[in-house]
């Protein structure tokens, strides 16, 4: 094991500076591998390190390398396993935890024991040795004088030291100055001996020489001894004075300081008293202002104002700790406290004043509207009131109770102003609608036909004009004029006998012009006493919105109104919005059943009134959600609105009903049904009402379920007519009808237009040849038959030699119609086909001209037969093409 130890020092730690102290043979505890050593080193240089090394054989050669070093400070425990039985195994604590296998116990024992010494030694921290035999750590405490820092050397942990260079170059120059010193060793050590002693002499020799001179060297250190214990004793003295010194200057030290800490404690309390008059003074002419402050005069009310906002940031000052318990600041806040309570309370009275006297200031000018469609307005109102908003919003933050109150008193004086205002201002609508007297007396009407045309309507703001009745409805309001119902008792939209006058036009736009002007006048009420509310009682009204959705549906007869605000109403209505709403809500808790009560009212009057008041309606709704989707007046005509739609599905499944019960005369042909005519009608006005307009899809959707009604019933009626001949009412009607639907250019119909056309042309057509075989009767059941030969499969040629129809018999059916009996014929015809057309469409041309055409083609068609069937026989027609043509140009000439 020396001589491992002595390799191992000199390959591998001399190079770096280390001295290798002990060393152990071990191998990993449970696993089969090759031995190692661990080896425990200092360094030569300072500040001393110490380390264990793990050196292992290499495996290409045999020498040792260095595998892995620990230092030791990072080591934390050396457990031996078993301090009384011997045991091999041993842990050491570094980082994780080593587990190995000494060859020997003895061993393991020393390279602990090390492990414990160099750690006393050079590191002196906790290391845990468990498991450590006691008597091998009090073995390896050195005793006695080795156990100073400087009584031993490293000697003392290892027996063995190496020599340094110079020591091996004096040795060699020893020896190589003695030539026997490696053949006779034991006369080169006797020379050494010799030479030992000749240097002990002449040192022996050299000590007795120099005592004279130690001598001399005690007695000067015995001198300097006495000089030394002078010095102290001076330095005690002085050290006495400078006690003294000492205590006097730590008085004034502390002298120093207290006057310091009372400079402090006076500049602290100073700033506090200085905080609390500057913060919590009320200036006297503030607080006379709370006291006595006019409240009616511009300047009072700023004065009051500018007093009530110093007053509130005294009593919201924010007061440091302790403050609260001077009885300084008690009672300045107990006076501000009878300071705002006094205040508030004249406040409140004063207003309250306000409210009841401006309500009857209000109420003196109704007189001056009642016979105007105007409202009241309220700016002069709100501008006096908007003075106090500050004084308001200062109630509002300091006594809310007060603050509440006047709130309530407000509305409940304002409800019962605005609802005698909104009362008067629909009676005065409702009596310019149907032209009655505020007595409830109704004014005269004018007796008229038919075909009369009023000569002048009334004025929107007439004093005194006259309304008249354009409906049957109406009629029932107004005096009854005789004789002059139309036969038929079935109306499209219930308009009677007058729907087509320009009477009636007038009256329709007198009604929109009222119910715009009713809308107008109530739309800046509102939202000028939503703006003055929240101005004057602080409340916002706007706040950022997340885009969500209110949805309002009303189902009716299969059809569905669906109404979405997509204008971002917030799903948490703030507590201030709401109580917005809530006070619109109670001020004008009559706008929506008297609005409700004027659109039964004018839907009574004329039924067409719903289209006016559909459109108007949603473009004010449109123009309320624009300002704010959440307001009063938004939700209010929203909630109007479904009634107007609801008015206007009704109106449509009316007509659509009495389509359906439409009954016609046996004994007069029919000509334009009265549904398809009032269709027209319908179709025009309410393209000239809803141009541009918001809702042109309910509109839209009307039109395709009346549009299917009129053609359904059409159908009815052709199919029901005795005296017109079905194709006639068919030819017509849709011929009405696709006229309008072009002149209109409706986009949704334009299928519809295209059925109508079809329909049409299709009966016309049926109509022509139907009426076309009566002229030439015997001639079309003769080739009628020759046509029924050849289908069922004799040549063309050999049709003349079928006995029915052979060439004797042909010309026996020509002779039947020379020219003279075809003019007579088509002049027959003409006269039929005029009394089954109505001179109202004006098809009659149309359809001879389509007759005269289909005619020709016969002609043309039975020659064709002849040349085909006959060929050779030189057989024609008694007449020509350029005959027939004569004959309908002087038919229709002569009629």
């Amino acid at each position: 094991m020396t001589a491992i130890k002595h390799a191992l020092q000199r390959d591998i730690f001399t190079p770096n500076d280390e001295r290798l102290l002990s060393i152990v043979n071990v191998c990993k505890a449970g696993k089969k591998k090759r031995n190692c050593f661990l080896c425990a080193t200092v360094t030569t240089e300072r500040p001393v390190q110490v380390n264990v090394v793990k050196v292992k054989k290499s495996d290409k050669g045999d020498f040792y390398k260095r595998q892995t070093a620990w230092a030791l400070r990072d080591l934390a425990v050396v457990d031996a396993k078993d301090a009384v039985k011997e045991n091999p195994e041993f842990d050491l604590h570094f980082d994780k935890v080593y587990k190995w296998v000494a060859s020997s116990t003895v061993e393991k024992n020393t390279f602990i024991s090390c492990i414990w010494k160099l750690n006393q030694r050079y590191l002196r921290k906790k290391i845990d040795f468990i498991n450590v035999s006691s008597q091998l750590l009090e073995e390896s405490v050195p005793s006695g004088e080795n156990q100073s820092v400087a009584g031993g050397d490293e000697e003392a942990v290892d027996e063995y030291q190496e020599l340094n260079a110079r020591e091996e170059q004096d040795i060699e120059i020893m020896m190589e100055g003695c030539e026997c010193a490696i053949s006779n060793a034991e006369a080169f050590a006797e020379k050494l001996s010799r030479e030992l002693q000749v240097l002990d002499g002449a040192n022996i020799q050299s000590i007795m020489a120099s005592e004279k001179q130690v001598n001399i060297l005690m007695k000067l250190l015995d001198e300097a001894l006495k000089e030394v214990d002078q010095i102290e004793l001076k330095l005690s003295s002085y050290e006495e004075m400078l006690q003294s010194v000492k205590e006097q200057m730590d008085q004034i030290s502390e002298s120093n300081h207290l006057i310091h800490l009372s400079n402090t404690n006076n500049g602290k309390l100073l700033t506090e008293i200085e905080f609390l008059v500057n913060h919590m003074d009320l200036a006297k002419g503030h607080i006379k202002a709370l006291q006595e402050g006019d409240l009616t005069s511009s300047r009072g009310i700023e004065a009051c104002t500018n007093a009530a906002d110093a007053l509130l940031q005294c009593m919201n000052v924010a007061l440091r700790p302790g403050h609260d318990m001077l009885q300084a600041v008690k009672q300045q806040q107990q006076r501000f406290s009878d300071l705002r309570e006094q205040f508030a309370r004249r406040l409140a009275s004063h207003l309250n004043s306000v409210f009841v006297q401006q309500g009857h200031d209000q109420s003196s000018t109704l007189a001056q509207h009642s016979v105007e469609l105007t409202l009241p307005n309220h700016h002069p109102f709100h501008r006096d009131l908007l003075r106090y908003a500050k004084l308001m919003e200062w109630l509002k933050n300091t006594d809310y109770g007060k603050y509440e109150g006047l709130t309530k008193n407000y509305m409940d004086y304002l409800s019962r102003l605005y609802e005698r205002e909104i009362k008067d201002f629909f009676e005065v609508a409702k009596i310019k609608m149907t032209g009655t007297t505020r007595e409830g007396k109704k004014f005269a009407t004018l007796p008229r036909k038919e075909s009369a045309v009023k000569q002048e309507t009334e004025s929107l703001h007439g004093s005194s004009g006259k309304l008249t009745g354009s409906t049957s409805s109406l009629n029932k309001l107004s005096v009854q004029s005789s004789g002059n119902r139309r036969s038929q008792s079935s109306s499209l939209l219930d308009m009677g006998n007058m729907s087509a006058s320009d009477l009636d036009v007038a009256d329709r736009t007198k009604f929109d012009k009222i119910f715009e002007q009713v809308l107008s006048e109530l739309e800046p009420l509102c939202l000028a006493e939503q703006d003055f509310i929240s101005k004057f009682f602080k409340l916002q009204q706007h706040q950022s919105i997340s885009g969500t959705a209110t949805n309002e549906s009303e189902e009716m007869d299969g059809g569905t109104l669906s109404r979405s605000y997509t204008s971002g109403v917030p799903q948490t209505i703030s507590s201030e919005k709401d109580m917005i709403r809530q006070m619109m809500t109670k001020i004008f808790r009559c706008i929506e059943p008297e609005l409700n009560n004027l659109i039964a009212l004018g839907d009574k009057i004329d039924s067409f009134n719903s289209l006016y008041m559909l459109v108007k309606m949603s473009h004010h709704v449109w123009t309320a959600q624009n300002v704010d989707p959440a307001s009063f007046l938004s939700t209010t005509l929203g909630n109007v609105l479904v009634t107007v739609k609801r008015n206007f599905d009704k109106c449509i499944s009316n007509q659509m009903k009495q389509m359906d019960e439409v009954k016609i005369s046996k004994k007069s042909k029919v000509g334009i049904l009265s549904f398809v005519a009032e269709f027209e009608e319908f179709a025009a006005l309410a393209e000239s009402i809803f141009k541009n307009a918001e809702r042109r899809g309910d509109l839209d959707k009307a039109y395709i379920k009346l549009i299917r009604a009129v053609f359904v019933s059409v159908e009815k009626v052709a199919n029901e007519s005795q005296k017109t001949p079905r194709d006639v009412v068919m030819m017509e009607n849709f011929h009405r009808i696709f006229a309008t639907l072009s002149r209109l250019k409706i986009s949704c119909l334009e299928a519809e237009k295209k059925e109508a056309k079809q329909k049409y042309t299709d009966h016309l057509q049926s109509y022509v040849i139907y009426s076309l075989g009566q002229p030439l009767e015997k001639l079309n059941h003769f080739f009628e038959g020759v046509e029924a030969r050849v289908a069922q499969g004799i040549r063309e040629e050999e049709v003349s030699y079928q006995l029915a129809f052979n060439k004797q018999e042909l010309r026996k059916v020509i002779k039947e119609y020379p020219g003279k009996e075809v003019k007579k014929g088509l002049d027959n015809l003409y006269k039929k086909v005029d009394k089954h057309l109505c001179e109202e469409e004006n098809l009659l041309q149309v359809v001879w001209h389509s007759m005269q055409d289909e005619f020709i083609r016969q002609y043309k068609h039975f020659e064709g037969l002849i040349a085909r069937c006959y060929p050779g026989s030189g057989i024609t027609m008694e007449f020509t093409i350029q005959d027939i043509l004569d004959y309908c140009s002087s038919i229709a000439q002569s009629h």
